[in-house]
């Protein structure tokens, strides 16, 4: 993987961001309280997107979707789909190990509110195109949700207009690699119906067939 991939611990780009870990960090000192690196597989033909941690998910355990309900969900489906093994205990030593896919988000650091500015996401998209730079076997990314789909497609240098989101699409972003995109499988989402289980099978069914 691109070492480019992943910001340092004190990445001082985002103002906000960083004020922000650092208040947790003197809360909640056991915590990773920093940019949340990319996880997987070296060799990963999937790149599934996020938005960006979560305070008590991947904010304290420093992987991604890892802690929190959109965690449980997830590496419940990449087991079930072969895109993982082992066991996943919501834990970063659980030992849980991607199969030809990777994780990351599309901002690092955890936003207040769960809500990153424009700008802040721009700041951390050159981080996202290292780290689809740096997976050479990579032929299809899933987003989750709006923000991560429209971060992967300006990556790619295309506008966002062009290719709008939307739960199941799929689009072309160049010659080897397509955009799949699902609804997040937040608590909220799947709560209020938004997102259903079979809803999130049926885009991995896609992502299975590679369509």
């Amino acid at each position: 993987m691109n070492p480019a991939a992943d910001p340092p611990r004190d990445c001082p780009i985002c103002p906000r961001l960083a004020a922000f870990r650092s208040h947790w960090a003197e809360r909640e000192p056991a915590w990773h309280n920093a940019p949340v690196p990319l996880f997987g597989d070296p060799g990963a033909r999937l790149l599934i997107v996020g938005l960006a941690p979560g305070l008590r998910g991947a904010n304290r355990t420093g992987r991604p979707f890892t802690g929190d309900y959109a965690g449980d969900l997830l590496y419940a489906t990449l087991l079930d789909f072969g895109w993982a093994t082992g066991t996943y205990r919501a834990s970063p030593d659980d030992g849980i190990a991607l199969v030809g896919a990777a994780i990351v988000n599309a901002v690092r650091c955890v936003p207040p509110e769960n809500k990153p500015t424009p700008q802040e996401i721009g700041n951390c998209r050159p981080y996202l195109s290292a780290a689809i730079a740096g997976l050479p076997a990579l032929d299809r990314i899933l987003a989750l949700g709006r923000i991560a789909h429209d971060s992967v497609v300006r990556a790619f240098g295309l506008p966002a207009s062009r290719l709008p989101f939307g739960h199941g699409a799929v689009h072309r972003l160049s010659d080897r690699i397509t955009l799949h995109d699902s609804y997040h499988c937040s608590r909220y989402n799947t709560n209020t119906g938004v997102l259903t289980e079979p809803m999130f099978r049926a885009v991995f069914e896609g992502l299975r067939k590679g369509t």
